[in-house]
């Protein structure tokens, strides 16, 4: 009876692993910056990058660039139209690396900015603003981050801020609405592991701030799967996260497979429709695209 009882368990287990999410993906935090091109001789043309995306199921991107060339040129490649993949472009404020530690108070790069959103892209209108980078808190406000953070709010235009949870509060409090209107993707979900209380505290205060998950620590534990904490938040605000990629060097391209499946381990151990949701819907619905 005992051997007879051992058999149908190893037949049968108790817990069935969970199988991969399998579903297509929105990519919202994506580079294409100029050393990753390089005119036509950079490592990772067009096609290359093209064939990331299809082979782990990428059907839509946030495209950001330094220069903003990238993003232009991922926008009007015909190997992206031919692959179905949807670019939503956003206007990075970085024309070169020296931005990075000065845009905020930059009056050229608000012109620069009012001139991209003039001209637009081969796939449309520019649709949001950013990546942009706050090393310093204090930095939010600066004069240039308080028009930029005004001009998106009038503009439905959605921010893509690399920034702490102090820095929140700040770009916040520069918007008509105090920010509860603004529309911000918080790459990383907070720099430097900002406390999932703390993350819960700006989500609950601000109705259409939205968390991206790339290389955020303390999200996985064993085996990959998302530690108890971040499974509760998730499920709490399901529709408030975004996967994303964050290739800012050419070491993240090689590593893009990785980071793709990556995602499709911890969400096979959601429930379907939530995986869904954090892998593509909340993308899509943010930005009015239709299910591939």
């Amino acid at each position: 009876m005992r051997r007879a009882l051992g058999a149908a368990l190893l037949a049968f287990p108790l817990f069935a692993a969970a199988a991969d999410y399998a579903g297509p993906i929105f990519d919202a935090h994506l580079h294409y910056n100029e050393e990753a091109w390089n005119g036509s001789a950079g490592p990772h043309p067009v096609p290359d990058v093209v064939a990331r995306m299809k082979r782990n199921g990428v059907h839509a991107i946030v495209a950001n660039s330094r220069p903003n060339d990238g993003t232009k040129n991922l926008a009007s490649a015909a190997e992206v139209k031919q692959a179905g993949i949807t670019v939503v472009p956003f206007v990075r404020l970085y024309r070169n690396r020296a931005d990075y530690d000065n845009w905020f108070r930059d009056e050229t790069i608000h012109q620069m900015v009012l001139t991209e959103l003039s001209r637009g892209t081969a796939s449309g209108a520019f649709r949001g603003l950013g990546e942009f980078h706050l090393y310093d808190s204090a930095n939010a406000d600066g004069p240039v981050a308080r028009k930029l953070m005004a001009l998106a709010e009038e503009k439905d235009l959605v921010v893509l801020a690399h920034v702490d949870d102090v820095a929140i509060d700040k770009l916040m409090a520069h918007t008509a609405s105090k920010g509860q209107k603004a529309r911000v993707i918080w790459a990383h979900t907070g720099i430097g592991g900002v406390p999932v209380a703390r993350v819960d505290q700006l989500f609950a205060r601000y109705p259409l701030l939205m968390g991206e998950l790339s290389y955020r620590p303390g999200l996985t534990c064993e085996g990959g799967k998302l530690c108890p904490e971040w499974r509760q938040l998730l499920t709490k605000y399901a529709t408030r996260f975004l996967l994303g990629s964050d290739t800012w060097v050419n070491q993240r391209w090689q590593y893009y497979d990785d980071t793709m499946k990556g995602y499709r381990v911890w969400l096979g151990d959601l429930p379907a429709d939530m995986a869904r949701r954090i892998a593509w819907d909340n993308g899509a619905n943010l930005f009015g695209l239709k299910t591939p």
